[in-house]
């Protein structure tokens, strides 16, 4: 895999070897040094208090699914949410309680109790501050697109059937089993104990939060709707069990920090959730980093992160806190509500804090149906159902790939399925790479050089082309495939924002996988918000298939036969008339 740029003067991209404060300075001194003004803080003000709107109730209600009290929650999100912004590698990542860790919380506090929780979270600290210092950010991005869509839906699976409970307010005469299959075996036995009053205020929290999104997409939908119901509770007294009622309402203070009780038995028996919590933890948090990037059009320090990410966790225990970690709705609110820096995230821990100590005693009032259909929606919109069913559609392989880990990761476990999804990718790849490999009887070690216009098949260099400032043309070479996306995708995202038109040639590709066209597609996304005209030029028709399947389409991006023919569309020319019908066909 190889990417060359045909400027003949291009700046030497990613060839500047980074020095150590360079990787790992927080970008809270990055954002500092560019100047900061009270302007930029009123921004950030307003940004941290919507986003803790936000968080409030989702934090109380992801402590309750993962088997912990709602406190906790609100533990992680104002210690861990702001060491992660103080510390992090990214201007607008948001951290908490992340509903993908509820699984793997809940599966933990069954075997080890709380005290194993919290130290498999600081263990899982200490191994992603390691992970960041070892530089391993990189390889985390490696990870196949399919794999990342099939455990995400396989979480939101899951998050959705251990919110059936409360959401329906039915009583069992035993524990609620974990696996899924007896647990809906066993709710299904006890739907006769389902409560009217639970499902009436799960059925008007959900409408409240579909409704606004519809209609008022910039009012907290959750609040609202968590204090619609409990003001409903309070107000009619309606027989249902609430956070006062289970809990006794959530503190009104942050405990001493503390060690957990640790023991080298203890140490050992946790190790195994400490690396789940680590893994998910880094996957979870380099992707909300990347969909901020995506929307910013800015470029966040994958090390840098992990080892915020690592301090947080450790921070987050100590303080009686879970697993934190980088959250994608709440990272995506945050932009879109106008930070300008990690201020904002900083702050929004601080107006979490100040609602904890304010309005803890109305909180008792909040009933768990409210909370789990709060879940339940955050499942739904994290199931990423249109990604799931492109991905089925496009290839067997990718479509292996994404139901093997979907079906292992709901059925059996998270890590599991991320493991064995990686391997069928990697093993996926070779297959493909072997069925396209020929040996030539009697080819030289060494190919020898060839004159242009020797066959036609190549053509001279042309300066004009390569010095064109309007104009960036990059030939990428080889199998474009998850390991390699990662790569180009920051190059192409780097490169092309001082041109009017930019042109990727994709003739010498042999093929591209999902995560290659989904790299593209935030390409294509990021060139239309900037006004750059992106054109494809050379793909097989196996090829721009695949880009087309992933939204790599008109008017996003036009496709072009020639590198020729794309300048000189762009530069106004009268196009041939087969490239006219070429542009209609891809369309």
């Amino acid at each position: 895999m190889s990417i060359a740029n045909e400027h003949g003067a291009q700046r030497r991209v990613g060839h500047h070897e980074p020095t150590f404060a360079e990787l790992y300075s927080p970008k809270l001194l990055t954002v500092l040094r560019e100047g900061y003004g009270l302007t930029d803080f009123r921004a950030d003000a307003l940004a941290g208090l919507t986003v803790a709107i936000v968080a409030l109730p989702l934090s109380m209600a992801i402590a309750i699914a993962s088997g912990v009290s709602p406190g906790r929650g609100l533990y992680t999100a104002v210690i861990g949410g702001f060491l992660i912004s103080l510390l992090g590698g990214s201007r607008f990542q948001i951290g908490g309680p992340a509903g993908a860790f509820i699984v793997l919380v809940a599966a933990t506090v069954d075997r080890q109790g709380l005290d194993g929780l919290l130290l498999a979270t600081m263990m899982s600290g200490v191994i992603l501050v390691i992970a960041g210092y070892l530089r391993l950010g990189t390889y985390i991005k490696f990870i196949p697109y399919p794999v990342t869509v099939g455990f995400t839906a396989g979480i939101a699976v899951i998050i959705f059937a251990s919110q059936l409970k409360d959401l329906f307010g039915i009583t069992l005469s035993g524990k609620e089993p974990g696996e899924l299959i007896p647990k809906l075996t066993a709710l299904a036995h006890g739907a006769p104990t389902a409560n009217l009053s639970a499902v009436a205020l799960a059925a008007l929290s959900i409408a409240i939060i579909v409704g606004l999104k519809r209609l008022r997409p910039t009012w907290p939908g959750i609040l609202i709707a968590v204090v619609v119901a409990a003001v409903f509770t309070y107000a009619l007294q309606l027989p249902v069990e609430t956070i006062g009622t289970k809990f006794g309402g959530i503190p009104r203070e942050l405990p001493a920090p503390a060690l957990p009780a640790m023991s080298l038995a203890k140490i050992q028996a946790v190790f195994p959730d400490a690396i789940a919590f680590a893994l998910l933890g880094a996957i979870e948090s380099l992707l909300s980093a990347v969909v901020a990037d995506g929307m910013t059009g800015r470029r966040h320090r994958s090390n840098c992160e992990l080892v915020a990410q690592g301090f947080a966790n450790v921070g987050s225990a100590l303080f009686g806190g879970i697993c934190v970690t980088g959250t994608i709705a709440r990272t995506a609110t945050n932009v879109r509500a106008g930070a300008r820096g990690p201020v904002s995230g900083m702050l929004h821990s601080l107006f979490l804090l100040v609602f904890m100590l304010i309005a803890a005693p109305l909180a008792s009032y909040i009933p768990l149906s409210a909370l789990a259909a709060v879940l339940v929606v955050v499942a739904w919109n994290m199931a990423e159902k249109h990604e799931f069913a492109t991905l089925v559609r496009s290839s067997w392989g990718d479509a292996t790939v994404l139901l093997a880990t979907f079906g292992l990761t709901i059925f059996r476990d998270l890590t599991e399925g991320i493991l064995v999804g990686f391997a069928l990718g990697a093993v996926l790849f070779i297959n493909r790479m072997a069925q396209m490999t020929g040996v030539e009887d009697g080819s030289p070690l060494v190919a020898e050089d060839r004159a242009d216009f020797e066959d036609g098949a190549r053509v001279p260099y042309n300066p004009k082309l390569s010095a064109d400032k309007d104009v960036l043309v990059y030939r990428i070479t080889g199998a474009f495939f998850f390991g390699a996306a990662s790569t180009v995708g920051t190059v192409l995202d780097s490169i092309a924002d001082r041109r009017k038109a930019f042109v990727v040639d994709f003739a010498a590709v042999p093929f591209l996988d999902s995560t290659a066209a989904n790299a593209m597609s935030r390409v294509a996304a990021k060139a239309k918000r900037q006004g750059i005209r992106l054109f494809i030029t050379g793909a097989s028709p196996t090829v721009r298939r695949a880009l087309l399947t992933h939204g790599v389409r008109p008017p996003l991006v036009r496709y072009r036969e020639t590198i020729e023919r794309a300048v000189a569309d762009i530069k106004g020319k009268d196009a041939p008339r087969e490239e006219i019908a070429d542009g209609l066909a891809a369309s």
